[in-house]
């Protein structure tokens, strides 16, 4: 019986079911760990293990190396969290006086804390982003942003792709990785690929694991959930990019009252802020949910996608148009890359020869010579027409032995101008 009761104890970092909600906490004074156990709208217990069908939960022992060295971190205990407002406005306090942020990003950030210890009641999430050189405040600003998110775990650029995976997919919450800059940062490079499955629930990255008997046995590792990236640079794969909430940090002089060192503390106040976290998400777990009045007018279904579930935790009115609008105009910086790429070029070309019937790949060539050699050098047919068939995914055909776009394609080769920021005389 007891091979039974052992085979059946789960180490549980999270769990919810039903009205239940269970969360690992950390108390770092006794070195205990233990479970917060919610079974009644906002009530919660302490408790060692909790018995869940045939399965035992239990807390991970808090010997874990992730635990113990701090590179996860956890609360210690539910604390009384208050009004929604007042819990944001300690946020926001406690980032205001060890980071040097933007007004307006101050705010997202205050609430992307928030959205990460709800996040798992969103289909769809944000990343957030700090991007600059060398001395410009990111590492510092990830490093007090992260200390209030979810179950935040901490990494840099320089570990491994595979402990990452496993210590996502076994305890969740909140990824925030410092130096995530890459040589390659194209869609084929393992983090990209990871970021990108990780802001929609439901897409696992499936990876190759053998058994005791060398049986094959791939497993899905879950992924989804917040991040909070620190960069010198952007991504290659345009679509990842689109998913970030970016803070530029070189945009302005740092603030002279920002500590250089931050004092011993912070750690303290950081604890005090995640314990009433934690009891904010046993009080409100159950009742948030997607605001559909949260959709930005005009955007990119792609930002509307990411920023709903941000957007839907601010109550006040003028702030969620304040964040709506600096959406709106990184959405919009997005698209002016976009339109000054070597394909918006090739788009404008096959717009500008497109007159009466669908042009034929030389006239698309020597409009792209005639306007863009200067800036890409002279392209040959075949390097046009590839683009073309690959990159657009338009189709051609041949025209009294002649390479021609399909005339079928006019209304895609609209939308692609529409999405890349082309008007009918080129780049806007």
């Amino acid at each position: 019986m007891a091979i039974e009761d052992r085979s059946m104890r789960v180490p549980t970092a999270s769990y919810v079911t039903g009205d239940t909600l269970v969360e690992l906490v950390y108390d770092p004074e006794k070195k205990r760990t233990a479970l917060a156990v919610s079974r009644f709208n906002g009530l919660w217990n302490i408790e060692q293990e909790i018995t869940i069908g045939e399965e035992i939960l239990t807390p991970y022992a808090p010997s874990n190396n992730l635990i113990a060295t701090g590179c996860i971190v956890l609360p210690a205990k539910p604390e009384e969290s208050g009004f929604k407002q007042e819990l944001l406005a300690e946020i926001r306090f406690f980032l205001h006086r060890y980071v040097d942020l933007s007004p307006t990003f101050e705010l997202i950030a205050a609430h992307y804390i928030l959205l990460t210890w709800v996040f798992d009641r969103y289909s769809d999430l944000p990343l957030l982003r700090l991007r600059g050189e060398f001395g410009t405040g990111k590492t510092r600003g990830i490093q007090v942003i992260g200390s209030l998110c979810y179950r935040a775990f901490f990494a840099s650029g320089a570990s491994t792709m595979s402990p990452i995976f496993h210590i996502l997919d076994s305890f969740g919450g909140t990824l925030v990785l410092d130096e995530s800059d890459f040589r390659y940062s194209d869609k084929t490079n393992e983090l990209v690929k990871l970021l990108n499955n990780s802001t929609t629930k439901g897409l696992p990255i499936l990876r190759t694991i053998t058994n005791s008997k060398r049986e094959f046995n791939p497993h899905a590792f879950r992924v989804f959930g917040p991040k909070v990236i620190a960069m010198r640079g952007a991504f290659e794969d345009e679509a990842l990019e689109s998913r970030f909430i970016t803070e530029e940090t070189a945009a302005r002089p740092l603030r002279p009252d920002i500590p250089l060192h931050l004092p011993d503390a912070w750690k303290e106040e950081a604890l005090v802020l995640r314990n009433k976290l934690l009891h904010f998400r046993i009080s409100n777990y159950f009742a948030i949910k997607a605001d559909p009045e949260a959709l930005i007018e005009g955007a990119e279904p792609r930002v509307n996608q990411c920023g709903l579930a941000l957007i839907s935790l601010m109550d006040d009115p003028a702030e969620r148009l304040e964040v709506q609008e600096y959406i709106l105009e990184a959405s919009a910086a997005v698209r002016m890359h976009r339109s000054e790429t070597l394909e918006a070029r090739v788009i404008a070309a096959i717009l500008s020869a497109w007159e009466d019937r669908a042009p034929a790949l030389s006239a698309v060539v020597e409009r792209f010579n005639r306007d863009y050699a200067r800036e890409f050098g002279l392209m040959a047919a075949r390097t046009i027409g590839t683009i073309i068939r690959n990159r657009l995914h338009l189709r051609m055909h041949k025209s009294n032995g002649m390479a021609a776009i399909s005339s079928s394609e006019r209304a895609k080769v609209e939308n692609l101008a529409h999405r890349f920021g082309i008007g009918e005389d080129g780049p806007n």
